[in-house]
């Protein structure tokens, strides 16, 4: 069977009960459409990375699920885009690798390997200064010039509509780590960014981001907000519409 994720972001103003019974509403209407719930996590009330609907924050939902129904996104896309309760939603179809992904990070095993060299490296850490006290000055002099350069020239990419977590690490892992070197970027090379990832990346259209790093880039950030209210998952919402 296919299997997707769903992410979708409820109206915080509503009560607790309206937004729980909000994330119930979609979750059964996959299971009467004979979809199987892999994982629903439930990512609770998060800062958005900029205001919708004049809203700073949303309650977040993510469902994954498996089905091979032909028309169950189309269908699960049209309900949610009419939802005048939800400020935003995005589904995503999963290769093997996104499925690996997500099910090793239930599983607590993504990020645990670093936190255990951390923990193993700690008592060498601690004995270096002792043998070398002397030469101790030398690399805290040298540390500051390796990494102020990377904290400057970075900027945070998942303000693009339609940039998530998992795109935006492709787009630094390719040297695109500013707005400007997204607005710099053609949209075909990007594309081909996204193609090379696998068919869960490939699905997204990249064809708005540039302009929407450039306004980013410039710090239009009304000018950006103002077309980003008018975009679905990065694309124009009247294209979104005519795919239907």
């Amino acid at each position: 069977m296919r299997q997707y994720e769903v992410t979708f972001i409820v109206d915080p103003v509503l009560p607790k009960d309206e937004i729980e019974a909000k994330a119930k509403k979609y979750v059964d209407y996959l299971k009467e459409h004979e979809a199987s719930i892999v994982h629903i996590d439930e990512m609770g009330l998060r800062q958005l990375a900029y205001p919708i609907n004049r809203r700073n924050s949303g309650v977040y939902y993510c469902v994954e699920f498996q089905s091979d129904a032909n028309n169950i996104i189309d269908n699960l896309e049209l309900n949610l885009r009419r939802d005048e309760q939800l400020l935003r939603f995005l589904t995503v179809s999963l290769d093997k690798y996104g499925v690996k992904y997500n099910a090793d990070k239930r599983a607590g095993l993504i990020g645990k390997k670093k936190k255990d060299d951390k923990k193993g490296d700690a008592p060498a850490a601690a004995a270096a200064p002792k043998a070398e006290a002397p030469k101790a000055e030398a690399p805290k002099a040298e540390a500051p010039k390796a990494e102020a350069p990377k904290a400057k020239a970075s900027d945070d990419l998942k303000k693009i509509e339609g940039v998530g977590p998992k795109i935006a690490g492709l787009l630094n892992d390719a040297g695109i780590n500013t707005f400007a070197d997204l607005a710099k970027a053609d949209a075909d090379k990007v594309k081909a960014i996204l193609d090379a990832a696998g068919s869960s990346f490939a699905m997204h259209d990249p064809s708005t981001w540039g302009q929407q790093a450039q306004l980013a880039a410039d710090g239009k950030w009304d000018e950006l907000k103002t077309l980003q209210d008018e975009l679905q998952g990065g694309k124009p919402a009247d294209a979104s519409s005519e795919e239907e």
